[in-house]
């Protein structure tokens, strides 16, 4: 049951195909009778138009993500300096502790 079983492969599986010759050919370039430019007729490029609402909404649209990440960015900036200054009054209370414990003995 915990013994590997390999499998064996009496014969060869798929089909065999003999090898092909390739023979080299003579390459021969032909020119044309007469040349006529293949350019593609330009496309028209979409305009935008920017109407005075649009305008407004996008300056509004800007300010309010810039306010958005403005805000995060100083809450993370806040969370960090709170988080600092707590470390730091725990740092002194223990360090107020263990120096008075090492007075009293």
């Amino acid at each position: 049951m915990f013994k590997p079983k390999v499998p064996t492969m009496p014969q060869p599986t798929g089909l065999i195909t003999p090898p092909t010759v390739v023979e080299p050919t003579a390459v021969v370039q032909h020119t044309p009778q007469s040349p006529t430019p293949l350019v593609a007729p330009a496309a028209p490029r979409p305009t935008v138009q920017l109407t005075p609402g649009a305008v407004v909404a996008l300056v509004g649209g800007g300010a309010a993500v810039v306010l958005v990440v403005g805000a995060v960015l100083v809450s993370m900036l806040l969370a960090v300096a709170i988080t600092g200054a707590s470390v730091a009054i725990c740092a002194l209370v223990i360090r107020s502790l263990i120096a008075s414990d090492n007075q009293h003995r």
